[in-house]
C-alpha cells in the first residue's frame, strides 16, 4: 500500500498543468463547435481553469501556509473584478476604439504586418512570444527602474502564492501592461479567434503560476513561465525575485540570460522586505505614492 502511495505521489504533480491546460484550450474549440459564441468560448475554460485549480489548491497544496483566508480573497477578488476585468475595457473603449477610429480616418492600416492568413492557432503562438518580449522588457524594468518597481511591489507584497492573487496589479501597472500586450495587437487588427484563444491560455497559465498547488513541469521549465519558475520570482530575496520575468513563456529569460531554478532547495520567505507592507486593496492604491515603503 505504501508503495502505491509513493507512486501516486511521485506521479501526481506531472498531471496537473498539463491535463487542466488540455482541457481548456479542448473546451474553447468544443464550445466554438457547438456552435456558441466567442465570448462563452473564451470564458467558460477560463471559468473552468479557475475551479480546476481551487479544487487542486485544497486538496493538493504546495504549502499549508499559502492556503487562502478570508481577507485575502476579498482584497484580491477586488483585483480581479476591477483591476483584471473593469479596467481592460474601459481602456478599450477609451483608448483603443479611439485610436483605431483614429488611425481609419488617417487611412493608416498595418495589414502587411501581420500573417493573418496563417492558422488561428500559430497565430496565437506568435502572439503570445511576441507579447511575452514585450511585456518581458516592461517587467523586467518594473525590478531595476525605482518608479516602476513602487508600482510593481504591489504584486509582490502577498506573503503567500495562490491562483486568485494573479491578479493583484496597481490599476496604473495595469494599463502599462495594455499598452505591451494588448493595444498593439488591436492595432494591427488581429481576428477575434486569435485573441480568444490568446486569453484561454493566459488566464490558465496564469492562475497556474501562483497556485498553490503540489506539481512539477520539467522540460516545460525551458518553455513555459511556470508556478516552479515564478514562486522564485516571488522570494524576499532581491537576487532570486529578479530573475523568470516571462509572462507566459520563459524563452526570453533563458536567451538574455534571467532563467532562474535551484534543484537542491525551495524558496523560502515570499514577498517584499517590509512586512508589514500594507495589503488591502483600498491601502495599496496609495502605497506606490510613498517612497521607500516597500523596503522599510
Amino acid at each position: 500500500m505504501s508503495n502505491k502511495a509513493s507512486f501516486y505521489d511521485r506521479l501526481f504533480p506531472w498531471c496537473p498543468y498539463p491535463l487542466v491546460m488540455a482541457a481548456g484550450i479542448g473546451l474553447h474549440y468544443l464550445i466554438l463547435h457547438w456552435g456558441f459564441e466567442l465570448t462563452t468560448a473564451t470564458y467558460i475554460p477560463a471559468i473552468f481553469g479557475a475551479g480546476a485549480i481551487t479544487f487542486l489548491e485544497i486538496y493538493y497544496p504546495q504549502r499549508k501556509e499559502w492556503s487562502a483566508n478570508s481577507n485575502d480573497v476579498l482584497n484580491d477578488s477586488a483585483y480581479m473584478v476591477i483591476v483584471q476585468i473593469v479596467l481592460p475595457r474601459v481602456l478599450s473603449f477609451a483608448l483603443a476604439i479611439t485610436l483605431l477610429s483614429y488611425l481609419k480616418t488617417r487611412n493608416m492600416t498595418f495589414d502587411s504586418w501581420w500573417p493573418y492568413d496563417w492558422p488561428v492557432f500559430v497565430q496565437a503562438l506568435l502572439m503570445i512570444l511576441s507579447a511575452d518580449f514585450l511585456r518581458y522588457w516592461l517587467h523586467r524594468y518594473s525590478h531595476e527602474w525605482p518608479l516602476l518597481w513602487r508600482l510593481h511591489a504591489v504584486h509582490h507584497s502577498p506573503h503567500k502564492l495562490y491562483w486568485v492573487n494573479v491578479a493583484r496589479f496597481h490599476p496604473i501597472e495595469k494599463a502599462l501592461q495594455y499598452l505591451f500586450d494588448a493595444l498593439p495587437f488591436i492595432v494591427l487588427g488581429i481576428a477575434e479567434e486569435v485573441l480568444a484563444l490568446y486569453f484561454v491560455f493566459y488566464s490558465i497559465n496564469g492562475f497556474f503560476q501562483h497556485c498553490n498547488i503540489k506539481l512539477r513541469l520539467g522540460v516545460l521549465n525551458y518553455i513555459i513561465s511556470g508556478p516552479e519558475l515564478h514562486r522564485w520570482h516571488h522570494s524576499m530575496v532581491a537576487r532570486e525575485s529578479n530573475q523568470n520575468y516571462g509572462n507566459n513563456l520563459i524563452v526570453w529569460d533563458l536567451l538574455f540570460g534571467t532563467w532562474f531554478l535551484p534543484r537542491e532547495r525551495q524558496v523560502n520567505l515570499l514577498g517584499l522586505t517590509n512586512r508589514n507592507y500594507p495589503l488591502p486593496f483600498i491601502s495599496q492604491l496609495k502605497t506606490p505614492f510613498i517612497k521607500g515603503i516597500e523596503q522599510e
